[in-house]
């Protein structure tokens, strides 16, 4: 193929032209500089074609899968329930919830290993960098909040769970967002000291085996992943207070005294809100009657 497409073939003639020559030429015939029918030929058209598809599929791969999501409000809706994301736990606020970095690619995109994909380190760094997550499906104590006492487990809940995830890269499957801009999502791990070792952990049904948290009994905004899990994390409750294992070590002698993490935040005054009703798409979702039609409720 003649590249650029306005050369003609060359011939002795105009082998021996000179620079000058050429560009007087050119000014008197214009017309002789461009060859269009170049442009016209398979032999153009197709690389063309194949590679700007290539370069729309790369662009749509990174924004797909590659790009970078700096916090839960930011989480598109096409994400929720469809797919997960990948990120490094930076910090654990409470028995339940935890903030994530998103590295979006893992270690094969360059996390970890290149000079720029690197996981903040530093507080100041990961101010509205991070996302945060509530644990689907479960109930942990309550620390103090707010001039509220603790519940009793509610530091061993913390504590385990800081322990487990800090540091660490985990997977959340993400079921919604909720009003505290939050997305609750169901988190796997893989650890080399679990038996058997880097086998998929989820977290929600550790703590729940553990006897560190309670199924989520809320009557709205309850996820588990569907009804088999729900069955699944009941199950390891049962376990857990038949063998009075973690905050269920009190409950048969307290009896109807014992109080689990909901019946706590009820008492207080924490309960979750009801869900909003869907809005007409226009506002903010704060309940004023023109929400995004997302139905923000969630578990705290």
């Amino acid at each position: 193929m003649r590249w650029p497409p306005w050369s003609s073939e060359s011939t002795n003639d105009d082998q021996k032209q000179t620079p000058g020559s050429w560009l007087s030429s050119a000014a008197n015939n214009p017309s002789s500089i461009f060859d269009w029918t170049a442009f016209t030929e398979v032999r153009t058209i197709v690389p063309t074609l194949v590679l700007t598809s290539g370069i729309l599929i790369a662009v749509r791969f990174h924004r797909r899968y590659l790009r970078r999501i700096p916090d839960a409000p930011s989480i598109s809706s096409s994400y929720l329930r469809r797919r997960s994301i990948f990120g490094q736990v930076t910090s654990v606020g409470d028995g339940d919830n935890f903030r994530i970095f998103h590295t979006p690619g893992g270690r094969m995109a360059g996390w970890g290993w290149l000079p720029w994909k690197k996981v903040p380190t530093v507080k100041k760094d990961l101010k509205d960098k991070t996302i945060h997550i509530r644990l689907a499906g479960v109930d942990a104590p309550e620390l103090g909040h707010f001039g509220h006492p603790e519940q009793p487990f509610a530091r061993d809940a913390h504590a385990w769970l800081t322990s487990y995830l800090s540091g660490r890269r985990v997977r959340a499957l993400v079921y919604r967002q909720d009003q505290y801009s939050r997305v609750v999502a169901s988190v796997f791990v893989r650890r080399a000291f679990d038996f058997p070792p880097f086998r998929r952990r989820d977290v929600s049904y550790e703590m729940l085996k553990r006897g560190l948290a309670t199924v989520y009994e809320a009557k709205v905004g309850s996820e588990f992943g569907g009804e088999k899990m729900e069955k699944k994390y009941r199950k390891a409750e049962w376990q857990a207070k038949k063998r009075a294992r973690g905050l269920w070590k009190d409950y048969g002698r307290v009896g109807s005294a014992w109080e689990s993490p909901r019946e706590y935040k009820k008492r207080i005054g924490m309960e979750d809100p009801p869900p909003m009703e869907k809005g007409n798409g226009k506002g903010n979702g704060k309940g004023n009657g023109k929400g995004n039609g997302k139905g923000k409720t969630g578990q705290k």
